[in-house]
């Protein structure tokens, strides 16, 4: 087989394993995409995606309340706010230098910003942008069948191998032609 019938044969390959890849995980594609573009924009959304971080008096932490008075203003702060449900702490975001700090909800996407030296409530937000990333990495998915992480660790890795395939064939499909053309010339 010629030199140049290899190279075809090659470009045909990878065309196809570009189209599959591409064709069967479409709709993921379309998803991570849609999320990342959006997450990429939350800190420029005027609060709508994440809520801007507040500014407390001080940043002086030996002024601060302690973390577990803190931790019940923005428990009933948010109980408060949506008598609803109840809510668990998933974490604590210090903001030192902005002096405050922000209570941030499992399975519920809100969070409650306090005043670290005197309690005050700065604000209540909804994190649209912790839905965007659970839907951007797959653990929403996780989230509702309740397996442990199991389904984010095979969408990554899947998501991650195709991406890499895309870069590959990608390239190959660009560059082989050129390279045909050339040694065709030669």
């Amino acid at each position: 087989m010629g030199k140049r019938k290899k190279q075809a044969k090659v470009l045909r390959i990878f065309r196809k394993v570009h189209r599959t890849t591409g064709a069967l995980l479409f709709i993921f594609f379309f998803f991570i995409s849609i999320s990342g573009l959006i997450l990429g924009w939350k800190k420029n959304s005027n609060g709508y995606i994440l809520p801007k971080t507040q500014k407390g008096t001080t940043a002086d932490l030996k002024k601060w309340l302690p973390v577990d008075s803190l931790h019940t203003i923005a428990i009933n702060t948010i109980q408060n706010e949506l008598m609803d449900r109840t809510f668990e702490v998933d974490r604590i975001d210090i903001r030192k230098e902005k002096g405050s700090v922000k209570f941030i909800f499992v399975n519920s996407f809100y969070e409650v910003q306090l005043d670290g030296s005197n309690g005050n409530v700065l604000s209540i937000g909804k994190r649209r942008s912790d839905f965007l990333e659970n839907v951007h990495d797959g653990s929403i998915v996780d989230d509702y069948l309740g397996t442990d992480g199991y389904i984010k660790l095979v969408y990554t890795t899947v998501m991650g191998v195709s991406l890499f395939i895309f870069t590959v064939t990608g390239f190959w499909l660009w560059y082989g032609p050129k390279r045909m053309r050339k040694a065709s010339k030669a």
